[in-house]
């Protein structure tokens, strides 16, 4: 694997480690935005790996997702992501991924910007979600990039 290719695979791990502590700090109890941002990282990065792999997304992009079903998703997204990557060489992280958003505008990018977006609008949301749980009067877990690697959390 490219370096290119090993880094976006790292990050991948990063946000599928942070997802998990993400849900298992919510089934202390979830403030209900908390709960509906997670589903939609889960459906948000189920709508790109479609758009990525020319099969469509069969949930929503804002699904009403319990926390079981939630967790679920991520597993399935945690062996969907390596995959994915598997499939790819080094020069395909450049190239066009053509589709249309949730406006019904079409756009292309490329498959290295997707892969970071996933990371970074998950990163967003949770967020939102760290926000409301603390907010809740529960601290929220401590999900940074740079934690996780300092604890050997990701490898």
């Amino acid at each position: 694997m490219t370096a290119e290719l090993a880094h976006h695979a790292r990050m991948l791990r990063y946000d599928g480690w942070a997802n998990a502590a993400t849900l298992a700090s919510l089934r202390a109890g979830a403030p209900p935005p908390a709960l509906r941002w997670l589903g939609h990282i889960v459906g948000s990065e189920r709508l790109w790996l479609g758009r990525l792999t020319g099969e469509p997304s069969d949930m929503a992009v804002w699904p009403e997702l319990e926390l079981d079903a939630i967790e679920a998703q991520l597993a399935r997204l945690a062996r969907a992501w390596p995959a994915y990557l598997g499939t790819l060489a080094a020069e395909d992280l450049g190239e066009g991924v053509g589709y249309r958003n949730s406006r019904g505008e079409f756009w292309s990018s490329t498959v290295g910007d997707i892969l970071t977006h996933l990371v970074t609008h998950s990163a967003y949301h949770r967020g939102q979600i760290a926000a409301a749980v603390r907010a809740a009067g529960v601290e929220p877990p401590y999900t940074d990039y740079i934690h996780a690697v300092r604890r050997g959390l990701v490898e």
